[in-house]
């Protein structure tokens, strides 16, 4: 019972700090926004689609060395390009969710573009949380344990000791 709790309190803890760096990216992510779209006349989704990559180089900083900093930290390149794959599927995801509402319904005035981002910046969200805890930094096997029982299998990129 004692093992189930203390898994409990990890993903709380785990859930608490991508949230605390999430809702700092959602600001970074609105401010940018909101900024671009004052001093330019760039259509609603650039600005949004600049605002996104501003925010995804603030969040890979905020999740690598704050929220999973006792993650596995090797392969750091191949953490790198994968946190940015699914960070574009995530970009995609948001920001088809702001062309939808604007160009599909015509809702553009600027709270519209806002509401229409952070509903987009929401779903996105779920699919980053899954992604990033499942495939970019994931947990390094307890003590003792294999790394195949650990990480849910062999990395394609390691190789099996034999002994």
């Amino acid at each position: 019972m004692e093992h189930r709790s203390s898994g409990l309190n990890r993903l709380t803890r785990e859930l608490a700090k991508f949230g605390a760096v999430g809702g700092a990216g959602v600001l970074v992510n609105l401010g940018v926004f909101n900024l671009v779209r004052h001093v330019s006349d760039l259509p609603v989704v650039r600005a949004s689609i600049i605002a996104n990559i501003v925010a995804i180089v603030f969040n890979y900083l905020g999740f690598r060395y704050w929220t999973y900093r006792d993650r596995d930290k090797g392969g750091r390149t191949r953490e790198l390009m994968l946190f940015l794959a699914f960070s574009a599927v995530g970009l995609v995801i948001e920001n088809g969710v702001l062309y939808l509402a604007t160009y599909g319904f015509g809702w553009d005035t600027p709270l519209q573009s806002n509401v229409f981002k952070l509903v987009g910046i929401g779903v996105a969200t779920l699919f980053r949380f899954w992604s990033y805890r499942t495939w970019v930094f994931r947990t390094l096997p307890a003590e003792g344990e294999s790394a195949v029982k650990g990480s849910g299998g062999p990395r394609p990129d390691e190789k099996q000791r034999v002994r």
